[in-house]
C-alpha cells in the first residue's frame, strides 16, 4: 500500500518508531541520522535535509526482503551491505510504502540487531 503522507512525514513516524523500542539511541556519523541499538545500526534514516529522503534496513526474512525489493526504487545498500541483507528504500517515489510497513521493516531489523534480552522486552517476555 502506496505512502499518502509526504516522504518527510513517514521519515519521521519511521523515527520515532524505531527510537521508541528498547534501547534505540539515534546518532549522526558521517551526517546521517542512525538508530542504533547495542552500538549496532539497525535503520538508516539519511540526511535531514530531505535531498534523498530513503531508510536502510536489515531483513533477514526472504519474504519481506524479496518485498521491500519490489518497492520503486528500492535496491541492494551499497558498500557491499545488500549482500547482508539490507534494502534501502526510497521514500520520494510514487508509490513508497506506507509508514505502516516501513515500521514493519523497521522493527525486523531491529529484532535482527538487538539482544536477546531487548527483544524480550519487546515482547513483553
Amino acid at each position: 500500500m502506496a505512502s499518502t503522507a509526504g516522504p518527510a512525514a513517514v521519515r519521521e513516524r519511521v523515527r520515532t518508531f524505531a527510537l521508541g523500542l528498547p534501547g534505540a539511541v539515534e546518532e549522526f556519523p558521517w551526517g546521517e541520522s542512525v538508530i542504533k541499538v547495542n552500538k549496532k545500526v539497525f535503520v538508516f534514516l539519511g540526511v535531514e535535509d530531505g535531498s534523498q529522503p530513503g531508510i536502510t534496513v536489515k531483513l533477514r526474512d526472504p519474504e519481506a526482503h524479496a518485498h521491500a525489493l519490489t518497492s520503486p526504487g528500492a535496491e541492494p545498500a551499497g558498500y557491499g551491505l545488500g549482500k547482508a541483507g539490507w534494502v534501502r528504500i526510497p521514500l520520494a517515489e510514487r508509490a513508497a510504502p506506507a509508514a505502516e510497513l516501513l515500521c514493519d521493516w523497521t522493527e525486523e531489523s531491529y529484532r535482527v540487531i538487538a539482544p536477546k534480552k531487548l527483544i524480550a522486552e519487546l515482547d513483553g517476555v
